[in-house]
């Protein structure tokens, strides 16, 4: 229930943001449907109150309610509206890590402010829609100052695993859950493995999926905010490498024969179509998770990799090209002002900076197909094969824009209501990790992201 000290059970934060926007309209949608019994109280933060208003208005209009359809919080205080401009700075922000209990190296970048906080001590879970790189932390601590769970849906793998390693034992000290990669990225993966588990009569050894982006008749288009993520995120690689060796884990063992990597380009025969490597975060967030199950709940981990379906010969040669110019350009200060200066021209015009229309929205959709292997009940995984093969999989509606927000809300609600199925102490999770004996899946087959068996079969 919510209280004089806490009058709101969720605040969007960053409401005003491209992705807010959709996020506040899925909340208000959840908050409307007459199949709900009760209404949450709910907020919306940022830096603007006139922006706020505009997006609680906009979310009115589209689910045709003539009048408000939240409250809408301005934080206080002033805040910079963009990250580091690598016009004015064309060096990569060093990324500190330090083990827990340490004092992290110092950085000579200054991070950006952000809008007072005094809020998150007034909600439960918070909904952060923002840049992570350069503002996720300070939300991060925020929350769990204040003893506020966040789900996020950041895609950046560093932020993911810094915040992982930087603030797991403080979360779990307050009894917080922060649960990153909540959108897209990356519950139908990390959730669709977990399913594709569930469904084999045996146990599961290894998983390849393959995403296949549906567009409409007017092609695709992807705001230009993960255009810039992509290119921050590859432009720091070696943080990422030294935070992961920092951490010194342990390799998972390997049950069955290990997993094989596809080449950069490969053709799937089940599917017929191209495939490359999927570069987001899901192979990040899957492995953590399967980490996890087995060091946590000693299930088998599962193997996993993740690619893209391309299409055509021709697409295949366009990605090549463009994934060509934005690998070279992005190791250079120069090279990544132009990447972000012109986002449309580098990327063959898959992103930009005005993001998608709302026709492009409403036709897209995606596939993710899962290929699973492993062992009948009883059968040794030491020198036996793996004698059954399944096929899942998750479709749902536009993924950046619309999937993205249904799959946060009902991360949020899961967080809400299913509190007796979550990990008995807080802690900085995966969805995976967190939501793995939860009735998440069930709320995301309601709500048009559905998951399904193709087929199962012994071999």
């Amino acid at each position: 229930m919510a209280t004089e000290q806490r009058p709101f059970h969720l605040v969007v934060f960053g409401a005003s943001g491209f992705t807010g926007q959709f996020v506040t309209e899925e909340v208000a949608r959840e908050q409307v449907d007459p199949e709900r019994s009760s209404r949450l109280p709910w907020a919306v933060a940022g830096r603007c109150r006139e922006r706020l208003q505009r997006v609680l208005e906009r979310a009115a209009l589209k689910l045709g309610k003539g009048g408000r359809v939240g409250r809408g919080l301005a934080a206080r205080g002033a805040a910079s509206s963009e990250p580091p401009s690598p016009a004015e700075d064309s060096t990569l922000p060093e990324t500190s890590f330090s083990p827990p209990g340490t004092r992290p190296p110092s950085s000579d970048v200054e991070p950006p402010r952000l809008p007072s906080m005094e809020k998150v001590s007034s909600t439960r879970p918070v909904r952060d829609v923002k840049k992570y790189r350069f503002y996720g932390e300070p939300v991060v601590k925020a929350c769990i100052e204040n003893g506020t769970s966040c789900v996020d849906i950041c895609g950046e793998p560093q932020f993911l695993e810094l915040m992982k390693w930087k603030y797991h034992e403080k979360a779990a000290e307050k009894g917080v859950y922060i649960i990153g990669s909540s959108g897209f990225d990356s519950i139908p993966a990390d959730m669709g493995v977990i399913y594709t588990r569930n469904k084999m009569n045996g146990t599961l050894t290894a998983v390849e999926s393959f995403l296949t982006i549906h567009p409409g008749p007017e092609g695709l288009c992807i705001h230009d905010g993960t255009w810039k993520s992509a290119i921050y995120g590859f432009g720091d690689q070696s943080n990422l490498r030294k935070l992961r060796h920092a951490s010194n884990l342990k390799p998972l063992p390997v049950v069955g024969p290990k997993l094989k990597r596809r080449w950069p380009i490969s053709f799937c025969r089940e599917l017929n179509l191209y495939s490359i490597p999927f570069l987001g975060s899901d192979v990040s967030v899957v492995k953590r998770t399967q980490r996890y199950l087995h060091e946590n709940l000693e299930e088998s981990p599962v193997q996993y990799a993740a690619y893209i379906t391309v299409g055509s010969i021709t697409s295949v040669i366009k990605l090549m090209f463009a994934g060509l110019f934005f690998l070279f350009f992005v190791r250079f200060g120069i090279g990544r002002q132009l990447l972000i200066k012109f986002p449309w021209l580098f990327s063959f015009g898959y992103f930009s900076k005005q993001g998608p229309t709302q026709k492009q929205v409403d036709a897209s959709s995606f596939t993710l197909t899962f290929f699973g292997q492993g062992y009948s009940q009883g059968l040794s995984t030491d020198k036996n094969k793996p004698n059954i093969r399944i096929c899942t999989q998750v479709k749902g509606p536009e993924a950046g824009y619309v999937a993205t927000p249904i799959a946060m809300v009902q991360a949020a609600m899961t967080l809400l209501n299913d509190v007796s199925d979550l990990p008995k102490a807080g802690g900085v999770f995966t969805p995976g990790a967190a939501f793995s004996k939860t009735k998440l899946i069930d709320r995301l087959n309601k709500h048009g992201i559905e998951f399904s068996v193709i087929s199962s079969s012994e071999v």
